[in-house]
């Protein structure tokens, strides 16, 4: 489609605002509310990162549910903000908006259950994707800049640049990492200032304020609703077709939606890389021979349904500050050339447990009492009997993989879609991997190492004794070696964490094509990570939420000139 005519249908297609504000949509409510039946022109399943922004857009000319499995980020609203960050990721209470899960490879992870998304759990930093991966995924260069710009015009920020993140930033700059390419939103070599979705008060903004552009009078949003698969209809000779959902509510009663009459309604899945393949299997459609073991009836024999998962290997270093440090999350971003990406945060807050170990492991590294390290990074007085979450004095610098050749799987542990399924990664089995692994920490011991940095460092641990304070941290279940604190491939290898990046499982080109319909089936779209070849730029999310705005148009888009024809 030319530029002219995507510009022209842009404001047709819903380039205003309604008068719905965050946290008040009077279309959000809990499934218990649900009718037993119910017809819409698209069913969403996940109000997600991607599922927002797609909703709000087709609910312009259409009438869309969204069912979300997980809670409201309004109801305490002081509790997705910057503060609570890794409190949040690491509550694993169950009215806590992540799921926690460990990979085959022995590595925590998180998954989001939470209206927004891993917007509402996530560091906050938005940047955009690297012009690679539009070409890969035929995307309009317009439509996508157009999307962009829809998305932060609700949710993107500058950071305020403070001691800690702009010695950060001049040490990756003395490390090498250059030019200097100041504030942008733009992925490019060298060493930015990228967005964020907190703004001046430290307040979070997240996909599920993009739902401010909704039609309240053509939108649902059912939270607490679980689906348990996807109806289709399956006649011989004929491919399957969706045509609803079985859905859950927080009381296990059964709801059924299906989609309307019209030629062009449809089922799209946007609940991750690890839900929407899950999704797919528990609805019979996958590798034929997982699902019959299963007792899963076969809706259509499908291979490729959970290949290719892929999660970027993070590593990192603690470094306690003799000085005060702001509290910053992810603000400066070291693009390199020998692919890998550098960032950090400050000041940050961790639980009293956390506190404590970090102290003991510190404690063994530099020959003290534990009370006395701890004092090295807690802010205020060490208090080891406090129960209150405490924040650091001091930062975490990570080093994250770009495109890790290295891939994994998914399938089903159970039949039941409130379980995890079961996911590898094989972090660093391409050689490939781990050299860029080493060459990124070489680049962030080059950074803390560096002449603005250091005032933030104390004397007495040097970058081997970082090294071996994570060494003793408990971040994953992988085995450690004697070596690992003086082998950065060892350490590479052992203390491999999560950034919350995986991607894969209904990858574009081999589940879905490039329009975002799964081959083979009517009806079905995918839209969101799990269709990814590559985490896109540094972080994603601002990526995922451009890409719920684009997609929602080039929907409605078809539905426009079918109608017209």
């Amino acid at each position: 489609m030319g530029l002219k005519l995507w510009m022209f249908l842009v404001p047709v297609f819903h380039g205003f605002c309604y008068s719905e504000k965050a946290p008040y949509y009077s279309f959000v409510k809990e499934a218990t509310s649900a009718p037993e039946v119910s017809f819409f022109d698209y069913i969403i399943v996940g109000g997600g990162t991607a599922g927002c922004p797609l909703a709000a857009t087709l609910s312009a000319t259409a009438n869309v549910l969204v069912l979300e499995r997980g809670g409201s980020p309004y109801v305490n609203p002081g509790k997705p903000d910057k503060g609570n960050f890794f409190p949040n990721i690491l509550d694993r209470s169950p009215g806590s908006y992540s799921q926690p899960f460990t990979s085959e490879d022995g590595v925590y992870n998180a998954r989001a259950r939470v209206l927004g998304g891993g917007s509402v759990i996530n560091a906050g930093f938005y940047s955009h994707a690297e012009p690679d991966f539009f070409k890969r995924a035929g995307l309009n260069e317009a439509l996508v800049n157009h999307s962009y710009q829809w998305v932060e015009k609700k949710v993107a920020f500058k950071p305020p640049m403070l001691q800690w993140q702009s010695a950060l930033r001049d040490g990756l700059l003395e490390a090498g990492v250059l030019p200097n390419n100041g504030f942008t939103y733009d992925h490019i070599y060298g060493t930015k200032v990228g967005g964020t979705i907190f703004d001046g008060d430290d307040y979070r903004h997240t996909a599920a304020d993009l739902l401010e552009y909704a039609n309240p009078l053509r939108i649902k949003v059912y939270l607490h609703a679980t689906v348990q698969k996807i109806i289709f209809a399956t006649k011989v000779f004929s491919r399957p077709r969706a045509q609803g959902m079985i859905f859950e509510d927080a009381l296990g009663v059964r709801h059924r939606a299906f989609l309307t009459e019209a030629c062009k309604s449809e089922v799209i899945l946007s609940a991750g890389a690890l839900g929407s393949p899950q999704l797919l299997m528990l609805s019979g459609v996958g590798p034929a021979q997982h699902l019959e073991a299963l007792g899963i009836k076969v809706v259509m024999d499908q291979p490729m349904v959970g290949r290719g998962m892929v999660h970027n290997p993070l590593n990192v270093l603690l470094i306690p500050s003799p000085l005060p440090v702001e509290l910053s999350l992810v603000s400066v971003v070291g693009i390199t050339r020998s692919d890998s990406y550098i960032e950090g945060c400050s000041g940050i807050s961790f639980t009293p447990a956390w506190i404590q170990r970090v102290g003991k492991e510190l404690a063994s590294v530099l020959n003290q009492t534990e009370e006395r390290s701890v004092s090295l990074f807690q802010e205020g007085t060490a208090n080891l009997g406090s129960l209150l979450n405490a924040r650091i004095r001091g930062g975490i610098i990570f080093e994250k993989v770009k495109d890790p050749i290295s891939t994994g799987h998914l399938e089903l542990r159970t039949t039941n879609p409130h379980d995890n399924p079961k996911v590898a990664f094989n972090y660093f089995q391409a050689p490939e991997d781990l050299r860029k692994c080493v060459q990124g920490m070489k680049t962030v011991i080059d950074a803390i190492n560096s002449k603005p940095f250091l005032k933030f460092r104390y004397e007495i641990l040097s970058a081997e004794a970082l090294l071996d304070l994570i060494v003793r941290l408990p971040l994953n279940l992988r085995p450690r070696h004697i070596t690992s604190a003086f082998s950065l491939e060892q350490f590479c290898m052992d203390t491999v964490i999560t950034i919350w990046h995986y991607h894969g499982g209904c990858v574009l080109g081999k589940v879905v094509n490039h329009d975002y319909k799964v081959r083979g089936v009517d009806a079905l779209r995918i839209i969101d990570g799990s269709t990814f070849t590559s985490s896109p730029g540094t972080n994603p999310q601002a990526t995922v939420m451009m890409l719920g705005r684009y997609m929602g148009l080039r929907i409605l888009q078809e539905r426009y000139f079918r109608k017209k024809n």
